[in-house]
């Protein structure tokens, strides 16, 4: 019932509704129905259809347990009008389907879309920006601190220490003058930078199909680094762009209830729903997602990462998504995660709804003004749930800047404004550090390669002890007896036999001691 998780990759919520569809299909119980004194065979009501489709819903990997009935019965009547399921007289079409004992069966027809392919002329410009970005991305050097194992990525340490050896001494004997660094300079180096980790975040072989380079708009991303509170809110200098007084004046509101009310108006039974259903209605008023039309793709297939396994990943990948935000959208969405976040956790604060608890009720009312896409997706609602859900449990890491980003650039600006590489496209002029991929290995392999590197730094260890001259031969035997005792099975390898260990001390017989020559005393008698 899990379910395989979809990974990260164009076009992931057409994959999704491929698998969901055909599991559903697959796995859902047909049995005999009697209705109007007629008996129908190969088929299932809409309640037990919800019932299993909710099950099934909760238990994914791509989904999880955010997941509410009622989204279930709404994906299910666009089953129905996909065509995925047909009512008993093979009618569908429409979403005319309730929670109730109506009858519906499956067509003989397949229900799998097929994956939307780009204009060609689009994949050619998509493909020749992308590969004109990626001229400029090799300066990365300190991607290595990044952690390269989790990244499947690695640096050869030979060519680090070549480069750094070349570009001191051209520095020491043929000093360069530094050269001016133009505004599309920068902003180019801020493109590469951020594409090539989030390229290596990923883990996909292009990102031709996510993101097109040209949606990459340095300026936003220089803006949303800099400009910010000491609490890492975006700081925006037109305040035409911010949240209205008033909605900033309810968030914090409800994110302090019930110790802050600068409404400054007396609080009624009910006020504080009020409150919420005001702040709500602006969100779900705005004329696109906070995370915006251009960028779904890009965000849907980072839920890709939301595994427990890869969280780290997913966090990182997320950092960097949201630094391509126009800065009025990210200040938005960091405060609407913060007053949420801090709403679910409030023990305090009354209920919101009748039926639902606070966290539920946040997600469920702000999935769709954080997510979805500009034409109407089967699964965009559930899509939205998970990426709300996790940003709201890391949300501090999230929508923090990344040190290590402008450490990159800073970097790739040095060498571009003391000469050692051209400006971004032309070319390069010095060898640089040389990436490779890592293959990717089972957690069988990587248990095995654990305990054999173990193993050797143990082993290695045993020999420093027997090839230590230094040592004292009493102490060396102490040392070896307590190894034996920790590691017998590697010491046993060593040393198979007995012969084999006394061969180790041979060539230094072991001297005893004189025995002390003690005379008899003469007892005295005690008679006089």
């Amino acid at each position: 019932m899990e379910g395989r998780a979809v990974p990260p990759g164009p076009y992931r919520a057409t994959r999704l509704w491929n698998e969901i569809t055909t599991s559903f299909r697959a796995g859902m119980p047909l049995r005999k129905h009697r209705q109007h004194f007629k008996k129908y065979g190969n088929c299932f009501t809409a309640e037990e259809a919800v019932d299993w489709l909710y099950d099934l819903l909760r238990n994914n990997n791509n989904f999880g347990p955010e997941v509410t009935r009622q989204q279930t019965l709404q994906l299910l009547r666009k089953f129905l009008k996909n065509h995925v399921i047909e009512d008993i007289k093979g009618r569908w079409g429409s979403e005319n389907l309730d929670d109730n004992s109506q009858l519906f069966r499956f067509p003989a027809n397949s229900p799998l879309k097929s994956l939307p392919r780009r204009h060609p002329e689009l994949r050619k410009n998509s493909i020749e920006n992308f590969s004109k970005d990626k001229d400029s991305i090799f300066k990365l050097r300190n991607l290595s601190r990044r952690t390269p194992k989790k990244l499947g990525l690695h640096f050869s340490q030979e060519n680090i220490e070549k480069m750094n050896h070349k570009i001191i001494h051209e520095d020491q004997e043929n000093s360069v003058d530094n050269r001016e660094i133009s505004r599309e300079d920068v902003e180019e180096v801020w493109r590469s930078v951020i594409l090539i980790y989030l390229q290596t975040i990923l883990g996909v072989p292009s990102l031709e199909e996510v993101i097109n380079p040209k949606q990459v708009v340095p300026q936003y991303v220089m803006y949303n680094m800099t400009n910010t509170s000491k609490h890492g809110i975006v700081i925006l200098q037109d305040k035409s762009d911010d949240l209205p007084h008033w909605v900033l004046s309810a968030m914090k509101c409800l994110a302090n209830w019930p110790r802050s009310n600068d409404l400054n108006n007396p609080t009624y039974v009910g006020f504080e729903r009020d409150v919420f259903r005001t702040i709500a209605d602006y969100f779900l008023d705005l004329p696109e997602p906070l995370l915006t039309f251009e960028y779904y793709e890009l965000f849907v297939s980072i839920l890709g990462l939301l595994q427990p396994h890869i969280e780290r990943v997913a966090i990182d990948a997320l950092q960097l998504c949201c630094l391509l935000l126009p800065p009025p959208n990210r200040r938005k969405l960091q405060l609407l995660m913060r007053m949420i976040s801090r709403m679910s956790q409030n023990v305090d604060m009354p209920p919101l709804h009748d039926a639902m608890g606070t966290r539920s009720l946040m997600i469920h009312t702000f999935s769709r003004c954080v997510l979805c896409c500009a034409e109407e997706v089967d699964l965009d609602e559930l899509l939205a749930t998970r990426l709300v859900s996790f940003l709201m449990d890391h949300h501090q890491e999230i929508l923090q800047v990344p040190s290590y980003l402008q450490a990159a650039v800073d970097k790739h600006l040095d060498y571009l404004r003391k000469g050692y590489i051209k400006n971004p496209g032309d070319g390069l002029i010095v060898p640089l550090p040389t990436y490779s991929y890592c293959r990717q290995i089972s957690a069988q392999e990587f248990d095995e390669q654990k305990v054999s590197t173990s193993q050797a730094a143990i082993t290695e260890l045993l020999e420093n002890i027997i090839k230590n001259k230094s040592l004292p031969l009493k102490e060396k035997r102490k040392k070896l007896k307590q190894f034996q005792k920790e590691y017998p099975l590697i010491y046993q390898k060593r040393f198979p036999t007995m012969e084999s260990e006394a061969v180790l001390f041979a060539d230094k017989p072991t001297i005893k001691q004189p025995m002390l020559i003690l005379k008899k005393t003469k007892f005295r008698s005690l008679r006089y």
